[in-house]
């Protein structure tokens, strides 16, 4: 069994607020150490359900966050950006399953711990006119390889995005109850990492159905100003449909995932 470990950072137990996150912040060690071992125990819960191959992609920030030599050695780990598939790197046909760790919800959510979509020049993201998050985004590039997503671990509002879009079987843990954007009621981190070994198991038992978006796909994205759209609307093949709004349509959604790319980096340039 392949399995495919996407770990972000907001999701995390014990970290609440953007300063906790930011490199060179002084409690961003700290916060990579707590990363690192929400990692290892998705890790080890894998192997506990017989995975023969894990590949770990660190998906937060300048994505060189988890620490290498404290990984567990069962899996191989990918860092570094840019990267065409971002937080997905490493994903292909291959794999069994894929596990979101750390995740958040989306831009936008009422009391979510650091809320946003990939950047915070998102108000808001949708393939064909639903709201996504990094979640749906990353779903998507899953299923069109035909991998389904087995576990996601974060706040309550991550969980229950997840559910809502994937389906109310999914396996989930929320390691912290948020409380407002900067504030949250978290698990001891020994206890998170408890729950996210066991869940893991237990997800990786039962075989899912892969998330697929309809073809041709759109995606529509409201930056938060319109100077970011102004910037974005210059890449080929984009239009402007409203004054923050841009869109991209195709029939693969790889190309799809690419275009969301560069119109976030565009639009991030203003």
């Amino acid at each position: 069994m392949r399995v495919f470990i996407s770990v972000d950072m907001e999701g995390i137990a014990g970290i609440v607020h953007a300063e906790q996150t930011r490199p060179h912040a002084p409690e961003y060690e700290r916060s990579c150490r707590l990363m690192t071992a929400e990692a290892n125990a998705a890790i080890e819960g894998a192997l506990m359900a017989g995975a023969t191959e894990i590949i770990v992609s660190d998906s937060h920030w300048d994505m060189r966050n988890i620490i290498a030599e404290e990984l567990n050695p069962a899996a191989e780990l990918i860092q570094g950006s840019p990267r065409p598939w971002s937080m997905m790197e490493g994903i292909d046909e291959r794999f069994d399953a894929v596990c979101f760790v750390g995740y958040h919800a989306m831009a936008g959510t009422t009391a979510a711990v650091i809320d946003h979509t990939y950047t915070g020049s998102i108000l808001n993201a949708r393939l064909n006119g639903q709201l996504v998050g990094e979640i749906g985004l990353n779903a998507a590039l899953a299923g069109h390889f035909g991998v389904p997503v087995a576990l996601v671990t974060g706040d309550q509002q991550a969980v229950a995005e997840a559910q809502a879009l994937l389906g109310a079987d999914l396996t989930t843990v929320a390691v912290k109850q948020s409380v407002a954007r900067y504030a949250a009621r978290s698990l001891a981190p020994s206890v998170a990492r408890d729950r996210i070994r066991e869940a893991m198991t237990d997800a990786l038992r039962t075989r899912r159905q892969p998330w697929r978006v309809a073809s041709p796909t759109t995606i529509a994205v409201d930056f938060m100003k319109t100077e970011q759209a102004d910037m974005a609307a210059v890449m080929p093949g984009a239009e402007r449909t409203g004054p923050r709004t841009v869109e991209f349509t195709h029939d693969d959604y790889l190309t799809v995932f690419r275009a969301w790319r560069v119109l976030i980096t565009l639009g991030a340039l203003n």
